[in-house]
Formats: structure tokens, sequence, C-alpha cells
């Protein structure tokens, strides 16, 4: 497999307030740890950065104008009481959208089999008409529709294995029967939303999963519930929202998840990858707090896009 790591400086200017688990430091621990010998032939590309007004394929404008009236000259302020705003938080956040859709890009072209993004802020929160949960634009939303409009993929499948509930990418394709959304993640967390019943059009595949639980039982979720959606869904592209905040050490969350189990997973989307639409994979970060764990699962992820293996 040839993948690419695409990144941008811009990423760590999103300043953190203090002790804010979304903080710059994120992207220097998965910078660190994709700087060792295992990824020595990874190809590495430096974002663009995208034209933020590309964010209303899957917002209303009033999400931008918000973002642009609320961001700060200095200092930082708050959209809520989780989701803060600086003054190079839109460049941030168009670096964010430009890594997604150069990945896209080089995938589309044949250039890569599979593409990582490591970006700030995340995406999966922001919905239609608002952002929150540490998100400003929905970055993977984006780079789906993107995908339908610019390239024509017909069928788009989003896998969302952060902790959380990506509400706001359930939100903006909750009536898209062209866009599948599957998501694990901890029950009765935040954001409250992700139960078995929220199904759309038939194209959204929640699996809520018990605090406490394991890598075994989220493989067993899996197994019985969202990849054979997904088989049949026949994806011509696979997205993920890679939060690795599922991570046992993690501190927002109760899953006590493996690095192999983020490699199992990698590698069942590979295979699927593989059978529908040519290994097209885009990976996006989103969640994933301990940086500990989130190097840990990072490294699992990506050996795996590249090297089919951990090793």
């Amino acid at each position: 497999m040839t993948t690419v790591f695409v990144s941008h400086p811009q990423g760590k200017k999103h300043i953190a307030p203090k002790d804010h688990p979304e903080r710059p430091a994120r992207l220097e621990a998965i910078e660190k740890v994709l700087g060792g010998s295992l990824f020595h032939d990874l190809i590495r590309v430096e974002a663009k950065q995208e034209d933020l007004q590309i964010a209303e394929l899957v917002h209303t404008n009033a999400v931008l104008k918000k973002l642009h009236e609320i961001r700060p000259a200095e200092g930082i302020s708050y959209i809520d009481g989780d989701t803060y705003i600086c003054a190079n938080s839109l460049e941030a956040a168009a670096s964010a959208i430009g890594a997604g859709l150069q990945a896209l890009e080089l995938v589309m072209s044949g250039e890569v089999d599979n593409g990582f993004c490591a970006v700030r802020p995340p995406g999966h929160h922001a919905e239609i008409e608002r952002s929150m949960g540490f998100c400003l634009v929905n970055n993977i939303a984006i780079v789906a529709r993107y995908a339908q409009q610019k390239y024509g993929v017909e069928r788009v499948a989003i896998i969302d294995f952060d902790v959380h509930h990506g509400n706001g990418t359930q939100d903006i394709f909750y009536s898209d029967k062209s866009v599948f959304y599957g998501s694990s993640h901890q029950e009765e967390i935040f954001p409250g939303t992700g139960t078995l019943k929220e199904a759309g059009e038939g194209n959204i595949f929640n699996c809520p999963l018990s605090a406490n639980s394991d890598g075994e039982i989220m493989r067993q979720a899996y197994n019985e519930r969202i990849l054979p959606a997904l088989e049949n869904f026949a994806p011509d592209i696979i997205l993920i929202s890679a939060g690795f905040d599922a991570h046992w050490r993690d501190p927002l969350a109760q899953l006590n998840w493996q690095a192999d189990d983020f490699a199992w997973l990698t590698g069942k989307l590979m295979d699927i990858a593989d059978k529908y639409c040519n290994n097209k994979i885009v990976s996006l970060l989103e969640g994933g707090y301990d940086l500990t764990g989130l190097a840990d699962g990072v490294n699992a992820h990506v050996a795996m896009l590249k090297n089919g293996s951990l090793g």
C-alpha cells in the first residue's frame, strides 16, 4: 500500500485554553510517532490552505458568519462551554479542510492508495447549523460532499470510531442515502446522540458501546452490525473519522481499546475498500486526548494503512 500523511503547521496555531484537552500538543505527539523508523517511507505532504467558504457545502452561511464575528483579535473566545476560537483558528480550520481535500485528490488520482490527515480542530460534532464539541466545521463531511461533487463519487461511506458519537456528521447526512454513516461510540456520554433507533433513511448505523467494554465487544459490534451493512452498501470510497479516545488511557471516556483494536478495525475497513473501491481510504483525525494513547492508536492505524500489519 502507498499511504500519504497530510498535515499543516497551521493546525498548531489553534491555541487552546489552559488545561483544555484539545490542544496543539496532540499534533506534536502524532508527528513524533510518525517520525519513527517504521514510517521512514511514508509519503509526507503539507496541506494546501483551503478557502473556508467551501464549508458551505455542508453548513449554513450563518455558521461561518458567527465564526468570523466571534473570532478575537487576540486571546480566546468561546462558542460554548467546550468550544473555543482564537485569532488563528479559522486558518487552522481551512488547513484541516485542505488536508482532507488534498488526501482525497491523491487517492482519487491513484497516486496513493490511502491517506491519514493529522488536523485540528476536529470536525465530527459540527452540525449543519452550529459549531460545537471542540469542532468549528465538519471536516469529513466537507470531504464527503466534495468527493461527490468534484469526482462524481456515488456512494461515500464514513466510519467513525471516535469514542464520542459524531452527531454533526449524522445531522448532515441523516436523510441522504448516498452517504453511509457507521459509528461506534460509548453510550450515554457527550453528545448524547447515537442510539440504535437513529437510522436516517437506512443509511445510519450506530453501535453504542457500554462503559468499560473492551476491544472484544467492539469487534463483535462491527462484525455483527456495521461491517455487514457497509459491505451491502458497496462504497466507492471509505472516509474515516479517526478518533483515538476509545484508547484505555484516554481521560474523557471509559472504553478500553488497545492498539491492536485500532489496527484490527483499520484492517477490516481496508479489506472492504480492497473489495469495492480499489483501496480508496481517507482518514481524518478527530479525538484522542491522552498523548501516549493518541500516539499508540495513530501508530497502529497508520502502520496498518501503510503495511497491512503492525510490523
